[in-house]
This record gives C-alpha cells, structure tokens and sequence, in this order.
C-alpha cells in the first residue's frame, strides 16, 4: 500500500515513520504527478497559509482538490484546515473536501498548546480499540460545526477534534507525535478498503 504524505513543509516525516512502522509504504508527495501513484494520501500540520502558497507555487491545488474529493486522505491541524469546508480566524481557501467549519489557532498562540487525554467515541474504538487516546494539541483549530454526513471520533469536551466523512478522516491535534497509531490503522484500514 503506498501512502503520500504532502512534503511541502511541517511534520511530514513523523507521518511517514509511523506508516513505515505500520507496514505501508511512505511517499514524500512534492509534484503532482505523484498522485496517480498512490492509495491514499496525508496532510499533515504545519502552517496552513504557507501551504496554500506552496500548494499554488508547485500547481498541486487542483490535483489535490480532486484527489481528496474521491480517495482516502487523512488531514491533522493544518490539514485538517485543508479539507475544511469553511475557514475562519482568519478566512482562508480550503479544498472543501469535508463538511464542517473550522477556526485557525483557536486555542490560542504556540504558549498555549497542550497535551490532553481523550475517550473516543464508540464509532473510533469499535474500529480499532478501546482506550484513552493523547491528543497533541499544538496552535490547534477548532471545530465550530459538522454538516450532517460527518461523524465525530472523537471530542475534547465538547469539541469535536477528530471527524470522518467517507474515505477522509480530519483530525485537529497531532496523532503522529505520540505512540499510539490507531489513527493512523483507521486510515490504513479506510485505504485498504477502497
């Protein structure tokens, strides 16, 4: 299974040893092109207006607009702002590839980030396995609302910070910086599916 993670800055090569340890094949996805060749597809956090310039500089925004609008992706932070619907805090471009509404450094400056235990919900656990999860929670957005094909995996409080909508999965904390790899199995296992 090959597996692009979008290399054009932030924390791509966690992503890509974590699916290196979980049997799939990592891609550094930096030209277009390279979609074709791949089952799936992650973008990771960072910053996401230096990802839209990248993105436009290297002609990657409508290939990655259709690509995300038919196979697997998963999006963490700034990637979950990526598949966002609608960006605020402030407005931005997005692929509008999920249905929900998302905030930009919602929980304040880098000071402010934070390391919070998590219960999925059932619709995660049943897919991978029971647990408390850490959530790395680093300039995170957050969620402001879900359109009604979206399903919540998993909440902090009130606030969702992991969602799913048919083959994407969008996540506002860092599941890449902690040892715990269901997020990612769930995506693999999502991509396998297809």
């Amino acid at each position: 299974m090959k597996i692009g993670v979008l290399a054009l800055q932030g924390d791509f090569e966690a992503h890509e040893r974590r699916l290196a340890e979980l049997g799939a094949q990592p891609v550094a996805v930096r030209y277009a092109r390279q979609l074709d060749a791949i089952d799936g597809l992650i973008l990771p956090g960072g910053e996401s207006t230096a990802n839209l310039l990248l993105l436009k500089g290297e002609g990657l925004w409508e290939p990655l607009r259709r690509f995300a609008a038919e196979k697997p992706v998963l999006g963490t932070c700034a990637g979950a702002i990526l598949l966002a619907r609608e960006v605020a805090g402030p407005s931005q471009r997005s692929l509008g590839a999920m249905d929900f509404a998302i905030e930009r450094n919602a929980y304040g400056r880098q000071i402010d980030s934070s390391i919070r235990r998590v219960e999925p919900e059932r619709a995660f656990t049943e897919r991978t396995r029971p647990g408390a999860l850490e959530a790395v929670l680093i300039r995170a957005p957050i969620v402001r609302s879900v359109g009604p094909q979206v399903e919540v995996l998993i909440r902090d409080g009130k606030d969702p910070i992991m969602l799913e909508q048919g083959p994407r999965l969008a996540a506002t904390f860092h599941a890449e910086l902690t040892d715990d790899t269901r997020v990612h199995e769930l995506f693999l296992a999502k991509v396998g599916r297809r």
